[in-house]
């Protein structure tokens, strides 16, 4: 499959005319607990040549390709990725601590998440991972059975937000599921279930559904609880400044 992303990223950088300064797996196969037949989410971000941001008309902003075979391929431009950097967009952030990397130029790669540890305001990932959390958890309480997956995300998510409601650790989550779970859980028969759970997670389709479990129930209604009487500390915003200084340098490297 490497050999195949790698195809596609060289052929959409024919096709659109760009520079692919990064590319990352995303979602469960980053997170850690993929399916056998999850999706490969392969995300990107791209840069035109200088003269296409110098054009009065609206330019699109993302590169989109249809899924095919289980690969899902698309990409930000860089202003749009900065853009959303400013606001401490945690889709951004994941893929800039993403394990897997199937392209880097190393010195960009550096200076960004540089920028993006300078920029990161605690408090909007807190709500955002919290806010996911809820809303999952909402569509799980009056099921008998779940999918399996959702467990994770709701798992997944309230992790996260518990992680950046800690001055102590650093402000962004760790990607991998298995990093985060042995910086928040103490719980030593929690920790048993959710290895039980991803044990299953790997080996199971997909859509695959299970009954609930009383232990991670438990242990989520407690947290969403305590994550609810939170308050987290908003960050200074960087100035904007800062943003352009590493988009025109980048667009002058080409």
């Amino acid at each position: 499959m490497d050999n195949r992303i790698l195809e596609s990223l060289e052929r959409i950088e024919w096709e659109h005319g760009v520079d692919i300064l990064y590319a990352c797996e995303s979602g469960s196969r980053a997170w850690g607990f993929a399916s056998p037949n999850s999706d490969y989410d392969v995300r990107f971000i791209y840069v035109h040549p200088e003269t296409r941001y110098l054009s009065i008309s609206r330019q699109r902003d993302v590169i989109e390709e249809p899924i095919v075979d289980e690969l899902d391929v698309n990409g930000w431009d860089l202003r749009k990725a900065l853009l959303l950097m400013r606001k401490s967009n945690p889709t951004l952030l994941e893929w800039l601590h993403s394990p897997v990397v199937y392209r880097m130029d190393e010195l960009f790669l550096h200076r960004l998440r540089q920028l993006a540890l300078k920029s990161l305001d605690r408090r909007a990932l807190f709500h955002h991972y919290s806010s996911m959390a809820r809303h999952d958890w909402r569509k799980l309480q009056a099921a008998e059975e779940s999918p399996l997956k959702r467990y994770f995300y709701i798992l997944r998510t309230a992790l996260c937000a518990l992680w950046t409601s800690d001055p102590e650790l650093s402000a962004m989550p760790p990607v991998p599921f298995g990093k985060l779970v042995e910086g928040t859980v103490s719980c030593k028969n929690v920790r048993v279930a959710i290895d039980e759970l991803l044990h299953l997670k790997v080996i199971s389709a997909e859509k695959c559904s299970i009954p609930r479990v009383g232990v991670i129930d438990d242990f989520l209604f407690n947290l969403l609880a305590e994550l609810e009487q939170m308050q987290v500390k908003k960050a200074e915003p960087l100035a904007e400044s800062c943003f352009d200084q590493l988009f025109l340098e980048t667009l002058r490297a080409g």
